[in-house]
């Protein structure tokens, strides 16, 4: 038979040949998803909440921390986040390559509280602060565990598992991690023992990714001396065996106002503090704490959440923090001149604080006038008596 008319007998059919899609291609870590130290600082949304990136940009910085929303008042309604919002923060971070993206939620939430109206409110402003927190892509969600009142520790600790665990009922987490934040130790507030930091994670850790955000402030303000390189080691191994530094992300790294063991919360300049340059450089450096999370994962970020007394002190809180890190080189380029602190806002900001100055002085003269007034009316009147 010629070449042309021979026929081709169709190979047997193999019914999983119909349809054999190609599997989807796993999703690339993002960009600051490399294993590396991260340092930045707490940006404002003022305006919008891509500011706060633009900020971050303009600092020097590579990761950051925000507010979702007003960080000292309780939102009337459930505060969500147009997606049109949300998803072009998104796409300009992932430009920008900024991570990991930190929350801290509002500083009313007490998710300790023993009255039942103080606790649902803050379960409901937890989860609000949720909703907003996975619609922005955030990587971790900070706050801060509460005050007891007249509890006791342990019930306390029981109360702020449950708080969460109800806040996060029908929301999905998609990848956010709740980190629950040492405290300086004021009043009756939980969670300035590390002990009491490391209970709450293992409780939350049975049901939800959850970690700890260690604050330097507080830790040193609560007593553990990591100033000095003997305190800091025995702090690290307190962290070890209480913690986990494996559940320790996100460092706040903020200098000290007041001195060892003072449990008043007031942070100061990195360096001008009562930590001082020298132990910050121990910290960053320090191979335990400034060492990688480990592979595709998003190296543990220290952010500042330092004072803007004056127009640039943002720009070199960053700046001391890269170069106690020993990682000058490696920091992103921050733009001369930029401060979230503008010279026009600190006025604004200074006529306010003397409007307030003597608005109080105003009502503590009035109340001292009409105390004088009525200790002066009793007096006539014992003596017509």
């Amino acid at each position: 038979m010629p070449e042309e008319q021979r026929i081709a007998v169709p190979a047997e059919f193999d019914p999983e040949d119909e349809y054999r899609p190609e599997p989807e291609p796993e999703p690339l870590p993002p960009a600051w998803m490399d294993g590396k130290v991260r340092i930045g600082i707490h940006t404002s949304i003022a305006g919008s909440y891509r500011n706060a990136l633009e900020s971050a940009r303009k600092l020097g910085c590579n990761s950051l921390q925000i507010f979702s929303a007003s960080p000292r008042m309780w939102q009337g309604r459930p505060a969500r986040i147009p997606e049109l919002d949300a998803e072009a923060f998104r796409t300009r971070r992932e430009e920008l390559r900024l991570g990991p993206l930190v929350v801290h939620a509002n500083y009313l939430i007490n998710l300790a509280a023993a009255q039942p109206m103080l606790r649902t409110r803050s379960i409901q402003a937890f989860h609000d602060e949720i909703v907003r927190a996975v619609a922005l892509g955030a990587d971790f969600l900070v706050v801060h565990p509460g005050a007891r009142g007249e509890g006791n520790a342990k019930q306390a600790i029981d109360t702020i598992v449950e708080s969460v665990k109800q806040a996060t009922k029908r929301v999905p987490l998609a990848g956010l991690k709740i980190l629950i934040e040492n405290t300086a130790g004021m009043g009756t507030a939980i969670g300035s023992r590390l002990e009491e930091v490391g209970e709450i994670v293992a409780g939350l850790q049975r049901d939800l990714p959850a970690g700890a955000c260690l604050d330097t402030a507080h830790l040193f303000a609560a007593g553990y001396d990591i100033k000095s390189e003997s305190g800091l080691a025995s702090t690290i191994a307190q962290m070890e065996t209480t913690v986990g530094l494996e559940n320790v992300p996100v460092f706040h790294a903020n200098d000290s106002k007041v001195l060892l063991g003072g449990r008043v919360d007031r942070h100061e300049h990195i360096g001008k503090g009562k930590i001082g340059r020298e132990a910050f450089a121990r910290i960053l450096q320090h191979p335990q704490l400034g060492a990688p999370a480990g592979e595709d994962q998003s190296g543990r970020a220290f952010l500042a959440e330092t004072p803007i007394d004056d127009p640039g002190d943002d720009r070199r809180n960053v700046a001391t923090l890269w170069e106690l890190a020993g990682l000058k080189d490696q920091a992103p380029e921050a733009e001369k001149g930029f401060s979230m602190l503008t010279p026009a806002l600190k006025r604004k900001i200074s006529a306010e604080r003397r409007r307030r100055s003597r608005s109080n002085k105003s009502s503590v003269a009035r109340s001292t006038k009409s105390g004088t007034k009525r200790a002066r009316a009793t007096k006539r009147a014992r003596r017509r008596g």
